[in-house]
């Protein structure tokens, strides 16, 4: 979550009055680094960021799991040249669980 821009532009004119970085950092509860970030801008409004590219695409990552259920973390892996820990993450945002040799696929609507 962003800072608010009243709150930006009270930090940044606090310091170009005089104000020094590390009393706006006690006063306005703000990291030092983000004040000199915000001092290097010219527009002071919140960066848009789009949607994060991910390793793993999930729905190719399902049709595998529904292709071949009894595959280990580390065959998966393999098949989409990622880390064990990668399929690990992405199968419990899934919440797919491997428990007694059966598959438990939860669809998500």
């Amino acid at each position: 979550m962003s800072y608010h821009i009243d709150l930006r532009k009270q930090v940044v004119e606090f310091i170009r009055d005089g104000g020094q970085q590390k009393d706006a950092v006690r006063i306005f509860n703000v990291s030092r680094r983000t004040i000199y970030t915000w001092l290097q801008r010219s527009d002071l409004s919140p960066t848009v960021r789009g949607p994060r590219k991910h390793k793993l695409n999930r729905d190719k990552l399902k049709a595998h799991i529904r292709a071949f259920p009894d595959a280990l973390l580390r065959e998966r892996a393999k098949h989409f040249n990622v880390s064990k820990s990668t399929v690990g993450t992405a199968l419990k945002k899934l919440d797919i669980r491997k428990k007694n040799s059966s598959v438990i696929l939860k669809e998500t609507t």
